[in-house]
């Protein structure tokens, strides 16, 4: 039987099937090893076969050629791998946010407090009054009036003045004028005493008989006020500010020394004050001008809210007088409004 040759179909080499496999897995290698891997596949895919009857002969030329580019192949898709390895992906930035928006505190409306004026409060003030000098000239009476306040006024009624002292009213401003040698004392001083000291009540004395009652109920109040009887004098003489710069000399009046008398009253016209040891009153006025802690007639204690009068006020001019008393009311009431709301 005779054998026809046929023609034999070119197989590529391993090498050929190797370099493909490597090309196509390896997308990241692609364009490194492209010019090199062509130049394998032409020299080891296009070799033209021999049949399949006989095997090809040996050519030790090409086999070094496919050898060759077969190493060169694989070293250059390990570096391009290398390469690929080290670069790290590189996340995208975040998207920027705005700033945020300013936070800009709103303002707290601060809301007024509704106080009344010192001069509207002194106006609806509650005054209690006591003044025992009808025969002669109520001139507390009359300064009161002048100054257009409300007031209850007792005249030399000593019942009547209790009771209102005793009563549920929460009195501003106390006043006792006892200048007619009627004596306000002994109980009268507890109910007084408990009025300024719990209650904050402004208290104006004028009185001559301290002599007579300093250590009796009345002292309680003196002591707490700072103040003690020193002696007590017969007749009327020239009165001197011992501080003329301060309040009660000034506000609202501008109220001049008691320099002119006249004596009305022939003995035991009043008493010399002195301050205790450490006292925080201030004696206001005198007989004598250097003499700021003795010899006083006038003395303010309780911040302001009490002053202690020791002469009598009809021994002196009757217009210097309401003047000075005008100025003692509205002291005294300012200093009570200063500490009750």
């Amino acid at each position: 039987m005779s054998h026809t040759n046929q023609p034999v179909t070119p197989k590529p080499s391993r090498a050929c099937f190797a370099v493909a496999r490597l090309f196509v897995s390896n997308p990241i290698g692609r364009w490194v090893a492209a010019l090199t891997a062509l130049a394998a596949l032409a020299l080891a895919c296009n070799i033209p076969g021999q049949a399949t009857s006989q095997p090809p002969a040996f050519d030790p030329t090409r086999a070094a050629l496919e050898l060759q580019a077969t190493e060169m192949s694989l070293q250059l898709t390990r570096q391009a791998l290398d390469s690929a390895s080290q670069i790290q992906p590189t996340e995208a930035p975040p998207p920027t946010q705005p700033p945020a928006a300013e936070s800009i505190p709103t303002p707290t409306e601060v809301v007024p407090t509704a106080t009344l004026d010192v001069n509207e409060r002194i106006a609806s003030a509650k005054i209690l009054v006591y003044e025992d000098t009808p025969y002669i000239g109520m001139w507390v009476k009359d300064t009161l009036d002048g100054m257009d306040l409300k007031y209850t006024h007792v005249g030399d009624a000593l019942g009547n003045f209790m009771e209102n002292l005793n009563s549920g009213v929460e009195w501003d401003l106390i006043i006792v004028a006892a200048e007619a040698h009627e004596r306000v004392s002994g109980e009268f001083f507890d109910v007084i005493t408990e009025r300024v000291v719990r209650q904050d009540a402004a208290l104006i004395i004028e009185m001559w008989y301290l002599d007579e009652i300093s250590e009796g109920r009345i002292k309680t109040l003196t002591t707490q006020c700072g103040i003690e009887l020193q002696k007590s004098y017969n007749l009327a003489d020239s009165i001197y500010w011992l501080d003329s710069t301060h309040p009660v000399f000034n506000e609202p009046n501008n109220a001049i020394p008691l320099i002119h008398y006249g004596r009305y009253w022939q003995w035991q016209a009043g008493d010399y004050l002195r301050l205790l040891p450490g006292s925080d009153a201030t004696l206001l006025a005198g007989m004598y001008q250097n003499r700021k802690s003795d010899y006083g007639v006038v003395a303010s204690c309780f911040d302001g809210r009490v002053i202690f009068q020791t002469f009598c006020n009809h021994d002196y001019d009757q217009a210097d007088i309401r003047l000075l008393w005008e100025n003692y009311i509205y002291n005294t009431l300012k200093s009570r409004f200063a500490v009750v709301p």
